[in-house]
């Protein structure tokens, strides 16, 4: 209901999500279907889309959903399963405390009685307005909801859970003494098996539609594979996050057709279903037959169902969906992790999901980056003079050379600047190598060793071609000491042996160093 597409669209995306991402996805114990994130950004696709194209709105809505499908099926093809799962832990901490921070605001006007509002935003600025219009009876309803889903003692959820309770307990109370106090409910809902929809896409909606379905993509799979980490833990097993997403995406593009939402792992109904003794997917498979045979003949019940009892468990929703353990660790984790944390709640909540993400990693892996840098600087060493003549004599660099070649090495090594590249090195270091390089311009032999070498960036190697170049220009020796195999694939792609001769190049230490003499 909070989607805007109704309860039917929320339950045979249950069905439909929730049977083919079991068919075929890669976490056994998964189960899946519409979630708080997914139906909060479904929201705002079906207000958008509705606004700009009342005729279409609705068809335009689950074309997105479809796209969505195929765009998860390409991650997975792709196999980029594993970097959704490589955000760092305050990117994540704010998208989800953002998204649980928007399930209130939104949530906030149904609790009291009233109409829900499209954005966050829109919903904060009203919430005067709200509280002076609100319907007591229904605001009643909705904070006994929020009372139980919190208080509701763990050994009853054995016997009868407390959303369950909630839900027929109230929704009787509000149909058999309430029904003359204007509570709104949720009203008629279609029973039986839904209609084929066909998907529209015209030039003109291109981009929205796959801005939207891109946005609905990655939401999906950074939730999924959320759950999926989630579900790991408690069976000490390991899921298949590209074959996670190639389910998802194939349930998803189902789901469109058939105008369900969209959904994905959810970790509470997956936490259910571990601790209820699932183990397989066949548990994904009977949760989703078993919503199919409850809808063909318990829809017309549904319909009494009010939209502020709806409202308090989705409030309840988004409080377990804020990270409480960071908000209540935020001193301990330092201004930066902090700080991002806030930025990206803030940009979730107000601006979207995806800038949120998007903004984050970006901040995140700057500082990452400035932090690897400054630690394999420490990989990069000029030597040259007096110091590499008393390292080489006291075999510090590891060179193997006899006491009357040592001897003749001493005047020609006064002149010669020994570059070391250590362990592996990436693209943010060359700017920091080329200041250093000028920095030690006194000789007329340089050379390259790159034997240790790990990894070198196409960017460092580009600097070591250009001081390569820099170096002969003025009449200076090049020698390079040459690394692994695949160091040296780099450098001949960037044409190496065409702006230095053979005879420069070397395999070990010893040999570079004889040529000195």
């Amino acid at each position: 209901m909070s989607s805007g597409a109704g309860a039917i669209a929320g339950v045979y995306g249950a069905i439909f999500v929730g049977f083919f991402a079991a068919l075929f996805g890669g976490t056994a114990t998964q189960i899946s279907g519409p979630t708080g994130p997914m139906s909060v950004i479904m929201a705002l696709v079906l207000t958008q889309l509705i606004a700009s194209h009342p005729d279409t709105g609705l068809v335009l809505a689950f074309t997105c959903v479809i796209l969505a499908g195929l765009f998860q099926i390409l991650f997975g093809l792709l196999k980029l399963g594993k970097y959704f799962v490589m955000v760092p832990y305050p990117v994540i901490s704010g998208f989800m405390t953002g998204i649980g921070i928007i399930i209130i605001l939104l949530q906030i006007s149904p609790l009291l009685g009233n109409a829900s509002y499209s954005n966050a935003l829109a919903a904060l600025t009203n919430i005067p307005n709200t509280f002076s219009q609100q319907n007591t009876f229904a605001t009643l309803l909705g904070v006994i909801t929020l009372l139980i889903m919190i208080y509701w003692p763990e050994k009853w959820t054995k016997v009868i859970p407390a959303p369950l309770f909630a839900l027929v307990a109230l929704t009787l109370i509000s149909s058999t003494f309430f029904t003359q106090q204007g509570i709104s409910v949720i009203g008629q809902i279609p029973t039986g098996f839904p209609s084929l929809l066909m998907p529209s896409l015209s030039l003109d909606t291109l981009y929205h539609i796959s801005y939207f379905a891109f946005l609905l993509a990655v939401l999906g799979a950074i939730d999924s594979l959320l759950t999926s980490m989630v579900a790991d833990t408690m069976t000490e097993s390991h899921h298949n996050s590209d074959k996670e997403l190639i389910g998802q995406g194939i349930a998803n593009t189902i789901a469109g057709f058939f105008g369900a939402l969209p959904g994905a792992g959810a970790t509470m109904r997956t936490a259910i279903n571990i601790r209820a003794g699932g183990k397989t997917p066949l548990s994904g498979i009977v949760h989703s037959l078993t919503l199919l045979i409850v809808i063909l003949w318990a829809g017309d019940y549904a319909q009494y169902i009010p939209h502020t009892v709806l409202a308090g468990m989705l409030i309840k929703v988004g409080l377990d969906i804020i990270d409480w353990r960071f908000i209540f660790q935020i001193k301990k984790v330092g201004l930066f992790s902090a700080s991002l944390m806030l930025l990206v709640l803030l940009l979730t909540v107000f601006v979207d999901l995806i800038t949120a993400v998007l903004v984050g990693m970006f901040v995140a892996n700057l500082v990452t980056l400035d932090r690897l840098t400054h630690i394999q600087l420490d990989n990069i060493t000029f030597k040259k003079g007096n110091e590499l003549i008393n390292e080489i004599a006291s075999n510090k660099l590891n060179i193997d050379l006899t006491d009357d070649i040592q001897k003749n090495l001493g005047k020609s090594l006064a002149n010669t600047l020994l570059l070391i590249i250590d362990g592996p090195v990436s693209f943010a270091v060359s700017r920091e190598l080329s200041r250093r390089f000028t920095e030690n311009l006194a000789f007329t032999t340089l050379v390259i060793d790159l034997s240790n070498a790990k990894l070198i960036g196409t960017t460092t190697a580009l600097m070591i071609i250009d001081l390569i170049e820099r170096t002969k220009t003025k009449n200076k020796k090049v020698l390079v000491i040459t690394g692994n195999e695949k160091i040296n694939q780099s450098l001949k792609k960037l044409s190496l042996e065409t702006l230095l001769d053979k005879k420069y190049q070397f395999d070990n230490k010893e040999q570079a160093f004889k040529t000195i003499i």
